[in-house]
């Protein structure tokens, strides 16, 4: 599992969520009946999910990517958000302010691509 889907569990739910509720229909439908697909995830209301995190309030996860690594739980050393940024596409990440920004930009608009709403101010 790589550092973005970490990040994506984190605000989303994980996979053993996934899990769960892709169980309880298989336990109640007849036998040989497919069980359901579990829906995807959308329309996260991704800064109340934050902001209700332990700590948010005490952190500027709304733009640093150390910060938000922080509020999700996850260890924001330098390899940790070099990975990150190679998951990306950016080979060349040094770990600069510019380079934290954006990471932090980027990630939040693949936050968006997943399902999550994210203010514009977060992925411009």
């Amino acid at each position: 599992m790589g550092i973005f889907s970490s990040i994506k569990n984190a605000i989303f739910g994980g996979d053993e969520e996934e899990a769960k509720a892709a169980e309880a229909p298989a336990a109640t439908a007849a036998p040989g009946t497919p069980a359901p697909k579990p829906a995807v995830v959308s329309n996260v209301d991704v800064v109340a999910k934050l902001s209700a995190m332990p700590g948010a309030e005490n952190l500027n996860w709304q733009s640093s990517i150390v910060d938000l690594f922080k509020v999700l739980g996850l260890d924001p050393t330098y390899a940790n958000r070099k990975e990150l940024a190679e998951e990306m596409g950016r080979t060349d990440y040094e770990g600069t302010a510019e380079d934290n920004i954006w990471l932090h930009k980027v990630t939040m608009q693949q936050i968006a691509l997943n399902g999550g709403t994210v203010p514009s101010s977060m992925t411009d």
